[in-house]
């Protein structure tokens, strides 16, 4: 079975390093928290990430990544840790709250990059995530410490610099910075090898650039086209012009500067200027993109070129440059003059491709999800640019559009955003409709109505009735929700009036979905049936995925909550399919719980406790509270499966069911075949106190029964069989004396 975690192969061969791949390896043993602390381009993530492939294995949860280069917005790292980690942000609960959660139980390896820009608040959230988990460690990269207490600093130094005199050439090969540029000279040019006559132009070039990984590797690739006597002599002329001769006090981020500048000056000006303005993206980017801000005929041959020199890095996502290159060729727009009208180009570029897919509506959804999974570094970064520029216009127009991105992947970082662009002179009710749809989302009625309230006063002055009938919609929604019924009715009934005559789907869905909403806080079934069953039928004929979805969930309950379980499945199945389709959390968590009590009610009581324990795993990753609708039918489905099976069996089966991650669980729920477990042909697979364990598994024994005769704590056996389940790819105990069999032959 493949161990969880999203660590990038790497693809370029690994050099050197081996002191402190050893060290890391020891501190680790006992820290929990190891920094690598050294200058930029010293190559402090490329050992981070090895250490982390090679200490992964040892993790149950895996090893992750959390890249924080290209967050610029403190409160934005526990988001981009939730992101790392395949969290989503689909409730009212901080980010730091969920992430100690979520952590408090697993044994996973966190590497935590690039903090030194937000050093503040990496350090909070690493102290935070390390006092709520104790299975937790983590491997920070940063150009100074965090000072976090328990903190064990790792200096990376540059590649130890070859002697300066005549070497054996059997001696100065195995030097690590040489090594390094031979290798990636040999990349580069296809050819390459250290000789007797240049092995001292190569010596000379390490040295001049103090082993700095990045500095060399941008030399070395220079060989496609300068031999290393020529680079040698560029890059003396370099140092020589910049310290007039003397480089006893060149500080090392002043090599690396000088060295990415000699790189530079050897562009030709279109790529000078191209690499320039690739300065303006936060995060990835596409050709498209690039077209449309940095506007080239030549674009896609010129980021070829900048591939080529290694000053662009490129992924199945798209472009990127390296954060020290970013920096620097930010510098050079700001020194060109261009950088405003290059800022504004892109909080044009990103508002237009936005609206457009609001424009499209939500028969779009998936493709406009899939284009912000990718853009939504460079719209945090224009977003943060609009607000700071006092720019309201742009920055609500940007916000407002996102309300489905939000909705389904950020709902409280969208509030965040929405309630900073609020807090300016914007006079679009939209703005307070996304607000007002954020909190309903969040079960905060409060806030939910607080927005709607403003934006329906501004939608009857500036008589908008589209707008308007969505806002009363979402005000009689929230209303029920913070228990006041009578102005529920009224805000929907005048919604209704408003939505009529308009011929406007989306504001016929959102009375549709109020009424069934308010259906079920009340225990209304027949409005819910009523309402959802034509709410529907209108969402298919629009191609609205979100509207269907949340139709078919409504529906679901009701016919559960009516005693028509086989109704109720077929229903909710079909709302699954598309929860998992659109990748929304929230809505995964509720229909795999609502299909438990479907099996609880058709007389499947351990389907029911898996679908049950599973549920709690989802709600416990998203920070979501049970649904108001279902909170009847779960305590019913809980009670008659556990009197079924019997207090043991039911909780076995629901620890089971807690034990899946979110895609097994679903395919659990939609009673898709699983793939076959991957069982190994030897017991290697296991360790020797795991197959200790396993072997007494077929005799039925409990925990506390296998502590005892191998003389180690239940809970330590409890560990061991969940190792066990995980690496086997099984879910039961049963399964588990199955392979033993196969394996004791």
């Amino acid at each position: 079975m493949t161990k969880p975690g999203n660590l990038p192969a790497e693809v370029s061969s690994f050099v050197g390093r081996g002191a402190e791949l050893a060290e890391a390896r020891r501190k680790l043993t006992g820290a929990r928290l190891v920094s690598l602390v050294g200058p930029g381009g010293v190559g402090k993530t490329r050992l981070a990430v090895r250490i982390a492939t090679d200490l992964g294995a040892g993790f149950r949860g895996g090893a992750w990544l959390v890249e924080l280069a290209n967050v610029r917005d403190p409160a934005l790292v526990g988001t981009a840790v939730m992101a790392a980690l395949d969290l989503r942000d689909q409730t009212a609960a901080d980010p730091a709250a969920l992430l100690r959660s979520y952590l408090r139980e697993r044994e996973l390896l966190l590497v935590v990059d690039n903090c030194e820009h937000l050093l503040d608040a990496a350090a909070r959230l690493v102290d935070d995530v390390l006092r709520a988990a104790p299975g937790v460690r983590v491997v920070a990269t940063s150009r100074e410490p965090l000072s976090v207490a328990g903190e064990h600093v790792l200096p990376v130094a540059p590649l130890e610099l070859p002697p300066s005199y005549a070497d054996l050439l059997e001696r100065t090969a195995t030097n690590d910075a040489v090594r390094l540029f031979v290798d990636r000279a040999a990349a580069a040019a296809g050819q390459f090898t250290l000789t007797a006559s240049n092995q001292a132009a190569v010596v000379e070039v390490c040295r001049r650039l103090d082993g700095l990984p990045l500095a060399i590797e941008l030399a070395a690739v220079r060989t496609r086209t300068l031999s290393p006597e020529q680079i040698r002599d560029r890059l003396s002329d370099r140092f020589h012009l910049l310290t007039g001769g003397s480089r006893a006090a060149l500080p090392r981020h002043q090599t690396l500067h000088t060295a990415i500048e000699w790189s530079y000056q050897l562009l030709t000006p279109a790529e000078q200027t191209m690499l320039m303005r690739l300065g303006v993206f936060a995060g990835r980017f596409t050709l498209d993109d690039l077209e449309a801000v940095g506007g080239s005929a030549e674009a896609l041959d010129l980021l070829s070129s900048l591939l080529d020199k290694s000053l662009l890095g490129r992924d199945e996502a798209g472009y990127r440059l390296p954060e020290t290159m970013r920096a620097y060729a930010w510098g050079k727009l700001r020194e060109s003059g261009d950088a405003d009208s290059m800022e504004l180009r892109c909080a044009d570029y990103y508002l237009s491709r936005i609206q457009q897919f609001a424009a499209a509506g939500r028969s779009r959804l998936l493709p406009s999800l899939v284009w912000f999974d990718l853009e939504i570094d460079n719209i945090r970064a224009v977003l943060r640019g609009c607000l700071d520029r006092g720019d309201f216009a742009r920055a609500a127009g940007m916000a407002t559009s996102l309300v489905w991105y939000w909705i389904t992947r950020a709902t409280t970082e969208g509030a965040r955003w929405l309630d900073e662009v609020l807090a300016g002179p914007v006079g679009n009710p939209w703005t307070c409709f996304a607000r007002g749809f954020l909190g309903v989302v969040q079960n905060d009625p409060e806030a939910a109505s607080r927005a709607l309230d403003r934006g329906v006063t501004v939608a009857r002055a500036a008589g908008m009735p589209d707008v308007l009938a969505q806002l009363l919609a979402m005000a009689s929604i929230a209303a029920t929700m913070r228990g006041d019924s009578a102005a529920g009715i009224r805000l929907l009934d005048e919604a209704r009036a408003v939505a009529g005559p308009l011929d406007d789907v989306g504001a016929t869905l959102m009375t549709y979905q109020a009424r069934a909403l308010n259906g079920l806080v009340v225990g209304d079934l027949a409005a819910v049936t009523a309402a959802a069953a034509e709410g529907a039928r209108l969402s298919r004929e629009a191609g609205d995925l979100y509207s269907l979805g949340m139709m078919l969930m409504n529906q679901g309950y009701a016919a559960l909550g009516s005693g028509a379980p086989r109704e109720a499945e077929e229903l909710l199945t079909e709302g699954l399919r598309i929860a998992d389709q659109v990748d929304d959390r929230v809505a995964q968590c509720y229909l795999v719980g609502a299909l438990g009590c479907c099996a609880a009610a058709g007389g499947q009581p351990r389907r029911a406790a898996e679908l049950l324990g599973a549920m709690a795993t989802l709600r416990d990753e998203i920070g979501a509270t049970d649904h108001p609708g279902m909170a009847v039918a779960l305590a019913s489905a809980t009670r008659s499966a556990r009197e079924a099976l019997g207090a043991e069996p039911f909780e076995a089966a629901g620890e089971a069911g807690r034990r899946l991650d979110r895609a097994a669980a679903v395919r659990l729920a939609l009673r898709t075949p699983t793939a076959a477990p991957v069982v190994a042909s030897d017991p290697g697979v296991l360790s020797r106190r795991e197959l200790d364990v396993a072997r007494l598994v077929p005799e039925g024994l409990s925990n506390k029964e296998i502590g005892a005769r191998l003389f180690i704590s239940e809970r330590t056996v409890e560990s061991h069989v969940r190792n066990i389940l995980t690496k086997l790819g099984f879910t039961t105990r049963t399964q588990v004396a199955s392979w033993m069999a196969t394996q004791d032959h």
